[in-house]
């Protein structure tokens, strides 16, 4: 052999080291990316197709209860307690009654012997999330709780990653960093458009409430999610009515009862409550089957259009100024969770 071929045979050698080297890196980073190599209708599939229309279900469910609500603030008409009163004791009517008429080991008294506390705490949990973030708009501004609302996705991370042992990827961080940035674009426009309303009376005390939301909402959020991909859906709304019923009750006796004797009730505000209460029903009902199809993450990203469905409606019904950022701002909050769904997790 030639010293000319001994050299190109070892550059040769030397060059496929390299590729191979490279390939190994480029695989691992796409690994822990979760950007592994996949066909375009392997990541594009119904399942995805289902969740994002799902999903984006269940932020026109919550754009109705915000534009009803908005609908009874007008009207004189404060009282989320009784709101909320009203859609777990369509839940107690419905699940709680389907849970009690069972005659095997799961039914209503058999898994109050056993785990009456577990849903106790869950349903205090979420109860109480919803009462805080309604009070932080007494204290702080829209932008503000838009903002710190957000907080609840770090935290329903961590929270999985602890106790469900859920393992994300770095292209899972990318895309809720993506969902985010949407965020602020959608703030963004609402400053321009002098939408940042609320008060500034006691901002920290506003700005806590949103936060003890946020992290009351990723302890129900994981609970849910835990409950019904191990035992069922029904399970955990007939118990959620049951003792978010109680609670909200309770909670409604003290501190609503001159608030609800004011009401000056008619056609019209018994309408705007049976809108809020159907639309609230309807989103606890829906939203464990989206659960249990992915994640409350995922869910929860998604929910992240629900202001900007109701910044849609409020164009045409509270006459808000169009900004061009709302639709970029939904645009790339739907790029951020469809590619949150297109990776997938893993267990530890």
């Amino acid at each position: 052999m030639t010293e000319d071929n001994k050299s190109a045979y070892i550059d040769l050698g030397l060059k496929e080291m390299e590729d191979s080297v490279e390939e190994k890196l480029c695989g691992k980073w796409r690994v822990a990316c979760g950007l592994c190599t996949y066909n375009f209708k392997d990541v594009f599939t119904w399942h995805l197709l289902k969740t994002i229309v799902m999903g984006q279900v269940l932020s026109v469910l919550i754009c109705g209860t915000a534009v009803s609500c908005q609908y009874l603030v007008d009207a004189g008409v404060e009282t989320p307690m009784l709101q909320s009163f009203l859609n777990y004791s369509l839940l107690l009517l419905v699940f709680t009654t389907n849970l009690s008429t069972r005659k095997d080991e799961r039914n209503l008294l058999q898994i109050l012997k056993t785990k009456w506390w577990k849903y106790l705490l869950m349903a205090l949990a979420d109860v109480e999330a919803n009462y805080a973030v309604v009070k932080a708009y007494q204290f702080t501004t829209l932008t503000s709780i838009q903002l710190l609302d957000c907080f609840v996705i770090p935290v329903l991370m961590l929270l999985s990653w602890v106790f469900l042992k859920t393992r994300y990827r770095a292209g899972h961080f990318v895309a809720v960093m993506v969902c985010l940035f949407g965020v602020g674009a959608m703030i963004g426009a609402d400053i321009l458009a002098g939408r940042d309303q609320g008060s500034t009376s006691h901002v920290a005390l506003g700005d806590g409430l949103v936060l003890l939301s946020a992290v009351l909402y990723a302890v129900s959020n994981v609970c849910q999610e835990y409950t019904v991909k191990n035992l069922s859906i029904i399970e955990f709304l007939g118990l959620m009515g049951l003792f978010g019923t109680l609670i909200s009750g309770i909670q409604l006796a003290v501190l609503e009862t001159h608030a609800v004797a004011a009401i000056k009730w008619d056609l019209y505000i018994s309408m705007l409550f049976a809108i809020y209460a159907l639309c609230m029903f309807a989103l606890y009902s829906l939203m464990p089957v989206v659960v249990k199809m992915t994640s409350a993450t995922a869910v929860n990203l998604s929910l992240l259009t629900s202001d900007l469905f109701s910044l849609f409606c409020g164009l045409f019904l509270f006459h808000y100024t169009f900004s061009a950022l709302y639709v970029i701002a939904f645009v790339v909050i739907a790029m951020g969770f469809i590619t949150f769904n297109a990776i997938p997790t893993y267990s530890a």
